[in-house]
């Protein structure tokens, strides 16, 4: 049986959108995602790494998962009361936060420090582009809700400031 010229499989790439697979195919080894899909001139195209979590894990960590739901459960409305506080900084973007403008220097600020209008707080990399986060009031810095180099959501409570 012949193939018709509108049939999916008879659809051919151009040599642009492999390098379209290519470019997207690289964004995720450096963003450390998982899975992209763009749709662009009518052309949809998902690209997907498979991650083998389980296999990876130690035996000994099987037996963990009973005790971390109650502490998770426990977790997650405190993280949601911290983000409604008045004095929340949150996240404007997904990427890591760090501290200090490199590491081994200063932190931009500590518990008790004093901070005013468009100080630096700290540092979100987000797609190999550090992005200063300013403070948007003056105020003390009472809790610092983030580790240097932990992975941050968008919307995710920083810094309280009071």
């Amino acid at each position: 049986m012949a193939r018709q010229p509108d049939d999916k499989a008879a659809v051919k790439f151009s040599s642009e959108d492999s390098a379209l697979v290519r470019e997207l195919a690289l964004l995720l080894d450096e963003t450390s995602l998982t899975e992209i899909e763009i749709e662009r001139a009518g052309l949809r195209l998902r690209v997907a790494r498979n991650i083998s979590v389980a296999a990876t894990m130690p035996m000994q960590m099987a037996a963990a998962p009973a005790v971390l739901p109650a502490a998770a459960a426990a977790a997650a409305p405190a993280a949601a009361d911290l983000s409604k506080h008045p004095g929340a900084v949150t996240s404007p973007m997904v990427g890591t936060a760090y501290w200090a403008p490199e590491p081994g220097a200063k932190p931009f600020i500590e518990v008790g420090s004093k901070v005013s209008v468009g100080q630096t707080l700290l540092i979100i990399e987000a797609m190999k582009t550090m992005n200063q986060i300013p403070s948007p009031r003056a105020g003390t810095v009472t809790q610092i809700l983030v580790e240097d180099g932990q992975p941050v959501e968008y919307g995710e409570p920083l810094v309280i400031i009071e």
